[in-house]
């Protein structure tokens, strides 16, 4: 007989044949289980809720992955990946002694509208869908609340990943290293998040909220390691796979791996395609200074000693005329002019929401509100961090409109695969894109639309295998 491992406590489960919902002799929560209770099958699940359990979200979420491709139709695997993607830990309340979720990989998209998420409950029968719908809610309320705390944190420049103590719990190298930088850049006026110091007043709360929030606003990261195994430790490679994830959605954030006493091909796969930095060369914060001001400064660090950048505007000084000409580089197209303009008002006013809007525009190289509304993007632009500070500090009405581009990206992306009417994959795409928007225009009757297409074709499919 198989032996499931509970989710919530890592318990053996007692499980009859033919069970998909259970509860737990040992924490009492109910749960859901895999279908398919062959010794294969729960080998897998259970080598997957072990990594999860230890955090190794990313090594969990690939072994459901694979999972779901053994088995598209089995809605524990769509949940299990749902548990990754959202980084959840159960952990026991003293009040109540119940276990309850908490997130380490906080999402901006609601947990009840991922996609992962939807296909647990297509696939569900009754029993599941209860028990999934219900923690869903328990996560999304959870979700809610850190990002309440995520919209009042001041944006980073510079996040600082390092791996604080050893397995002794000693200090690490690394944290010194990490120290020394840390006060290095802030005296070159950086913001930088540093956990040793930017959480030491956050004792006894939940560090996620103030992670996620650092990990959206910085520019810039630097992956700390004096050893190959620190780079990979559980905690350290939560922050930098995160990151990188946001890199790819956002080309104006940047990762630098620095390294010392190891080879630089010791470092993670993830970074063979990044410029990495030895910590043990001289010069090595001095090229980091100017790598970051390049970054956060459109280059000026390039064009000139730092000395002779443009001093900047005292305080109080109208912003108005720098406004205006940001306003008038975008209706140019040049939107790195329009960036710097933006950038020198929000050093007199950081939480301008003109400047933000039209720091959006140029991001994606718009001009106006109406290229804002065309733009394609099937994930949307909402994990963009000019988009979130944009949306922080913007009025209702702003907020709305900015809101507005963000669907808008989604649903022209939606529109452009279900043209595709002959490729599958793309239909299955837009479909997945329309659910999610829910009942933005007329999403949820493409979603049928395309529902009905993918059904025809697999009538399609199985009429010629039986001819």
């Amino acid at each position: 007989m198989p032996v499931f491992k509970c989710k919530m406590c890592g318990g053996s489960l007692e499980v009859s044949e033919g069970m998909t919902v259970c509860e737990c002799e040992y924490c009492g929560t109910k749960q859901t289980l895999p279908r398919d209770h062959s010794d294969a099958v729960t080998n897998n699940f259970n080598r997957a809720n072990n990594l999860r359990m230890k955090s190794e979200f990313d090594r969990a979420l690939e072994l459901y992955e694979k999972i779901i491709n053994l088995d598209p139709d089995e809605p524990e695997a769509y949940w299990g990946a749902v548990l990754c993607k959202y980084g959840i830990e159960y952990v026991e309340d003293p009040a109540t002694l119940q276990k309850v979720p908490t997130c380490h990989r906080t999402q901006l998209e609601s947990v009840l509208a991922d996609v992962d998420y939807l296909s647990a409950i297509e696939h569900a029968d009754p029993d599941q869908k209860r028990v999934l719908e219900a923690e869903a809610a328990r996560i999304d309320a959870l979700q809610k609340n850190i990002l309440d705390i995520v919209s009042k944190e001041k944006p980073f420049d510079v996040f600082i990943c390092y791996k604080e103590t050893d397995e002794q719990g000693s200090r690490t190298q690394d944290s010194v290293i990490a120290n020394d930088i840390y006060y290095q850049l802030t005296q070159e006026g950086f913001k930088v998040f540093y956990a040793a110091i930017t959480l030491e007043d956050k004792l006894g709360q939940e560090y996620e909220p103030y992670i996620f929030a650092a990990l959206n606003s910085a520019k810039v990261m630097l992956v700390i390691g004096t050893k190959p195994e620190y780079f990979n430790a559980v905690w350290v490679r939560n922050e930098w796979s995160r990151y990188l994830k946001m890199v790819k959605a956002d080309r104006s954030k940047l990762l630098i791996p620095c390294y010392k006493d190891m080879d630089a091909y010791e470092l993670p796969e993830e970074f063979s395609h990044l410029q990495a930095q030895n910590m043990g060369k001289i010069g090595f914060i001095t090229d980091i200074i100017r790598g970051i001001k390049k970054v956060l400064r459109g280059g000026e660090a390039e064009k000139a000693p730092v000395a002779a950048a443009p001093a900047a505007a005292p305080a109080g000084a109208d912003i108005k005329p720098l406004l205006k000409r940001a306003s008038i580089f975008l209706d140019s197209g040049d939107f790195d002019s329009a960036k710097e303009y933006c950038n020198r008002a929000l050093d007199i006013d950081p939480e301008n929401s003109q400047a933000y809007y039209y720091m959006l525009l140029a991001e994606f190289k718009c001009r106006n509100k109406e290229e804002m509304l065309a733009l394609k993007f099937d994930g949307g632009i909402s994990s963009n961090s000019v988009y979130i500070n944009a949306h922080r500090f913007a009025d209702d009405k702003t907020k709305a409109m900015i809101e507005e581009f963000d669907n808008s990206s989604r649903y022209n992306a939606a529109g452009s695969c279900l043209a595709k009417k002959d490729d599958m994959a793309a239909i299955k795409m837009a479909r997945d894109i329309y659910t999610r928007l829910g009942d933005y225009k007329d999403s949820a009757e493409k979603a049928q639309r395309c529902n009905r297409l993918i059904n025809e074709y697999n009538r399609k499919i199985e009429e010629e295998k039986k001819a």
